[in-house]
């Protein structure tokens, strides 16, 4: 279970690979983009995934822009047995605001509003082969139907099957 964590965190934060159609907002605002953040759901064309699907739950991000503007993230999720997955990354900045690079290409795309959700777009290219993620963050362990429908739309026009959707099911949290 450790394994499937790692990977669904590791595609949400990690990309090389440039995509020329989806962007980063324009109107992007680091700082509200800081704070602690839900993963609601996901789309995703990862090999992993079908098999490992059933069992994903919901975790948290914890995101801090540093002064380089650079942005510090902070995984956890709660494991069945009650133990805590955590993971830590720190994605760096590009010229483009919204973007951020290191073995991923990360993007706030399309829609934010940054005190109820966002969608991150992340590519992860690894021996010439590009899976792609789509993740919904929420403020909050539950989000507006709309945002869902927004989310499925967004993932579903950039070519994601309906099958490559899913809306995480809630879970506890670790603790601090």
């Amino acid at each position: 279970m450790m394994s499937v964590q790692l990977k669904m965190m590791c595609l949400l934060l990690c990309a090389v690979f440039v995509s020329a159609e989806v962007m980063p907002m324009t109107d992007f605002d680091l700082e509200k983009m800081s704070g602690k953040w839900y993963i609601i759901g996901m789309a995703t064309n990862a090999e992993w995934f079908v098999s490992h699907k059933a069992n994903m739950k919901m975790g948290t991000a914890m995101l801090v822009p540093t002064e380089d503007g650079d942005l510090d993230i902070s995984l956890a999720t709660l494991q069945d047995d009650g133990s805590c997955w955590r993971a830590s990354h720190l994605a760096k900045k590009t010229e483009t605001l919204g973007r951020w690079e290191n073995d991923n290409d990360m993007r706030v795309v399309v829609d934010a509003r940054f005190d109820e959700y966002a969608f991150i777009h992340t590519i992860k290219t690894k021996e010439g082969v590009s899976e792609l993620l789509n993740a919904l963050f929420s403020r909050n362990t539950t989000v507006a139907e709309d945002v869902v429908e927004k989310f499925r739309k967004f993932s579903l026009d950039i070519g994601f099957l309906e099958e490559d959707i899913l809306i995480l099911p809630p879970n506890g949290e670790c603790k601090t």
